[in-house]
């Protein structure tokens, strides 16, 4: 639902609330009922029209805006068949990552090869997915929670393992904001409970500073791509030397 007809769906929650029909609200603006039913079920009411109505419910016309952006949907994470849809289409999937690292439909034209047409066929998509709102002028809002995530299992996981592992770690990591650390350890459960801990604390940092810098153009950002991962794991060449576990 986008926000027009998501504000429109709280405006006929509102009436009904307050037992207000449509004829006293045609009543109310000179306007016949069959004027009023058209103009909501077509989602043509002008500003004026909204706040006239609004102030027959009592309220203003921004108050009934904050409660439909209160009721609109915001996402953790997508399904498995939104996954796969963006998987399929790859200039969807690159307008998806854009928009979900506050790229603007200018930002994404040019720098990519994909037309204004393209790109905006494709915001629309995501708007209906729920992930974001399209805006009057093309701008985009995001629908998701600071901690949104792909699925653990999911296709753009798999995508991303599958195409762009090997591109990530295929560097010498000598740049001057590149970092590559590697340590071994042997933990108990207790200990392994403390570093995910540490771990969810780090990503949820780097979701805060994501969004900070989000308020800077798009010319003093830079896209990173930070791996973070931990699993029992003995070297192969290691695991070749054991002793042989006798069987009784």
């Amino acid at each position: 639902m986008n926000e027009v007809a998501q504000i429109i769906a709280t405006l006929k929650r509102q009436l009904k609330a307050q037992g207000m029909t449509y004829r006293e609200v045609a009543r109310a603006l000179r306007l016949s009922e069959a004027s009023i039913k058209r103009l909501l079920a077509t989602e043509r009411l002008s500003v004026d029209r909204l706040a006239q109505i609004c102030s027959l419910l009592g309220f203003t016309l921004a108050e009934l805006t904050q409660d439909a952006a209160a009721a609109m949907p915001i996402l953790r994470t997508l399904t498995k068949e939104q996954e796969t849809l963006l998987v399929s289409d790859r200039k969807l999937l690159l307008v998806a990552v854009c928009a979900l690292n506050h790229w603007s439909a200018s930002d994404i034209i040019s720098t990519y090869r994909i037309t204004r047409a393209e790109c905006v066929k494709r915001l629309l998509i995501l708007d209906r997915m729920g992930l974001i709102t399209v805006l009057p002028g093309d701008r985009i809002r995001l629908r998701v929670f600071r901690d949104f995530h792909w699925l653990p299992d999911g296709p753009i996981r798999a995508f991303f393992m599958q195409a762009g592992l090997h591109d990530f770690l295929d560097s010498r990591f000598e740049e001057s904001n590149d970092t590559l650390q590697f340590a071994h350890a042997m933990l108990t459960s207790a200990a392994m409970e403390q570093l995910w801990l540490e771990m969810q604390r780090l990503r949820a940092k780097l979701a805060l500073l994501h969004e900070e810098s989000a308020a800077f153009p798009l010319s003093q950002r830079k896209g990173i791509g930070m791996l973070v991962a931990v699993r029992d794991w003995e070297p192969r060449e290691f695991a070749q030397l054991r002793q042989a576990v006798a069987i009784s």
